[in-house]
């Protein structure tokens, strides 16, 4: 063998080894690699964000009727009519829409004008002691009241109102089968009686959306009954990794914790202000508005027999509360956008990259920091975050407009 053939058979060999090497490497890199099993630990994190673990809707002794299914009906026909707005075009359902989850896919919802903030969805809205971005209401009859009255929403007023009840045949008698006989409508207080049980009827409807469970909560009952085979047919890899980060790392369960992942409480977390409009103040002045709200807990219209409550007598204000915002659940995410309380970011990959940067606030303190995640880590907890989807488990007869109601002519379609 010549010299050159010898080298040349030298080079050839080289090239096949290196080829060889690339080819381990790379089946090393892309191979699947089995998800390590969950610690106890985790699974006891995993079993507290399970819908499974969703307690029954909380008793409401400021609403007498918040469980009554005659009130529930009676609600479903109050939420999906038109004739409750001051122009009569504007129902409940025109923000809250059922097809979306019960949000309207605006940044600010849209009513006889534009709403102030985003409009969030309500579904599991029952289980949270505050409502509104802010806080500012403390039960969900009483929120059902404020935007009936609000000059960009419903645009109406309560006597408005309190008379189309009282003229309606069908709409009284559901009334008073529930209220008793309609007061003397000359009276203040009889007006805002009527109107607060007419907020109370809407909520028993609204008691009745819950979430549906996801593909997440699929996998976490394989992973409590330590089904290894259902685990990875439920959770490709890179959605495991994606749990791994968000109950680790990335930190998102020290305020999404819970079956609904959200603490209900209020956080500073740096959202830029919505174009051309000044910081909001968002909780610091939504306590102060809830404490003054006639119709709260300890207000003449609760129907509890005794005045206890706790969430108005500890609520937390000062200055750690500017800018800050209740926490919204992460179940139909990938539904509701866009984001933030005023929908400031569009997409969920916006949110991550808004969460991993973590930037100063324009007004108060952030309370995150930043997260530090690779791209590779981004894609891996937004893969894991639309596994949260899933149907109400709420019956398909309250997702629309009631089918037989006096209504149905101004009803919201």
């Amino acid at each position: 063998m010549s010299s050159q053939q010898a080298k040349t058979n030298i080079v050839a060999g080289c090239i096949a080894a290196t080829a060889i090497v690339v080819v381990l490497v790379a089946w090393i890199t892309v191979r699947p690699v089995e998800p390590a099993p969950w610690t106890d630990a985790e699974i006891e994190i995993l079993r507290s964000l399970w819908i499974g673990s969703l307690p029954d809707v909380p008793h409401d002794p400021t609403n007498v009727v918040a469980d009554n299914p005659v009130a529930a009906e009676f609600g479903h026909h109050l939420f999906f009519e038109t004739r409750l707005s001051g122009m009569g075009t504007v129902s409940c359902a025109s923000c809250h829409q059922p097809e979306r989850q019960f949000t309207d896919g605006l940044a600010k919802g849209q009513g006889i004008g534009l709403s102030k903030r985003n409009t969030p969805s309500i579904v599991g809205a029952a289980h949270s002691p505050w409502l509104y971005w802010d806080g500012r209401k403390d039960s969900l009859w009483s929120q059902a009241l404020s935007p009936l009255e609000d000059p960009a929403e419903h645009g109406g007023a309560r006597g408005q109102y309190v008379a189309f009840i009282a003229s309606d045949a069908s709409y009284r008698a559901r009334y008073e089968s529930l209220f008793g006989k309609l007061p003397d409508l000359s009276s203040r207080v009889a007006i805002d009686e009527i109107f607060a049980n007419i907020g109370k009827a809407i909520a028993a409807y609204e008691r009745l959306l819950m979430p549906g469970r996801s593909r997440f909560d699929e996998y976490v009952a394989a992973v409590l009954a330590h089904d290894r085979e259902l685990q990875s047919m439920t959770f490709s890899n890179v959605e495991v990794m994606g749990l791994r980060l968000f109950i680790g790392k990335a930190n998102c369960t020290q305020c999404h914790n819970g079956p609904l992942l959200t603490n209900h409480e209020f956080h500073n977390t740096g959202v830029i202000s919505f174009p051309g409009e000044v910081p909001d103040k968002g909780r610091v002045a939504g306590v102060r508005e809830a404490l003054a709200d006639p119709f709260n807990c300890a207000g003449e219209f609760s129907d509890a027999a005794v005045r206890r409550c706790p969430e108005l007598e500890f609520a937390r204000s000062g200055a750690e509360l500017i800018g800050a915002f209740r926490t919204p659940s992460l179940r139909n995410l990938e539904n509701t956008a866009p984001y933030m309380h005023k929908g400031q970011i569009e997409t969920l990959a916006e949110v991550l990259q808004h969460y991993n940067a973590a930037p100063l606030a324009m007004i108060g303190h952030n309370e995150a920091k930043p997260l530090g995640l690779d791209r590779r880590e981004l894609r891996q907890l937004a893969a894991f975050l639309t596994t949260l989807s899933a149907p109400l488990a709420t019956d398909d007869q309250w997702l629309g407009p009631p089918s037989s109601s006096p209504a149905n002519n101004g009803a919201q379609k």
